[in-house]
């Protein structure tokens, strides 16, 4: 499939009432065709990995195919210009996700970017940061715990940060550092009784719904065993 082929099959599995319901997310729909997010993971399959391809539907600008984009992309010859030049251009929560999630988090420069990334100023550069960190805990198996160490500092400075995007990817990046081990767990509880007495709602909240699951006996049982 080349570009355009793949913007019509898309454009041929829109739902307008799909793309309705996408500003009840938070996503904005001029740009976007109304396709589901099973129907694109489905697509991205039968297209197969194809690092030209992603670039190309990435400058389209339609949502569903920067979704696509970041599924296909091949993860080897992704660059660290092609990341910040990305990263700048998402508006979204779900855009910003999947890149993070399912494909920067895979290159090597993932470790340098979560921690470069939250310092930056932009809503959902910043959130792209802390996405980075959960993806991380959670699909980087072999990471020594040190690695996740300064994650922490960087997780306190900006827990203030009050931009609803922002404030979940904190709590999102601490909840799963929390749940690697019995060790992280214990600093991440730590981190978050401290971000507690912040003068903050954001950092109140992050804070609390932390401490409740990362105290949960389920979670403890699981890292006790």
């Amino acid at each position: 499939m080349n570009c355009n082929q793949v913007i019509n099959a898309l454009k041929s599995l829109a739902d307008p009432d799909y793309l309705a319901g996408m500003t009840n997310f938070a996503i904005h729909t001029d740009r976007a065709l109304g396709v589901s997010a099973p129907r694109m993971r489905k697509l991205a399959k039968e297209i197969g990995t194809n690092h030209k391809l992603a670039l190309e539907l990435w400058e389209s600008g339609i949502h569903e195919a920067m979704v696509i984009a970041a599924l296909i992309d091949d993860l080897k010859r992704v660059t660290k210009s092609q990341m910040n030049n990305w990263v700048r251009q998402f508006d979204n929560w779900a855009v910003c996700d999947v890149c993070c999630g399912m494909l920067f988090d895979k290159t090597p420069f993932a470790w340098d970017k979560a921690i470069e990334w939250p310092q930056r100023k932009e809503e959902f550069v910043r959130r792209a940061g802390f996405v980075l960190m959960a993806a991380l805990a959670v699909h980087d198996k072999r990471a020594p715990d040190k690695k996740f160490l300064p994650f922490f500092n960087i997780i306190k400075r900006y827990a203030d940060d009050e931009r609803n995007f922002v404030k979940k990817a904190v709590n999102w990046a601490l909840r799963q550092i929390g749940k690697r081990n019995k060790m992280l767990n214990k600093k991440a509880v730590a981190v978050a009784k401290e971000i507690r007495k912040t003068d903050s709602p954001a950092a109140r909240w992050i804070a609390a719904d932390a401490i409740r699951e990362l105290t949960n006996k389920k979670i403890l049982a699981r890292l006790r065993s």
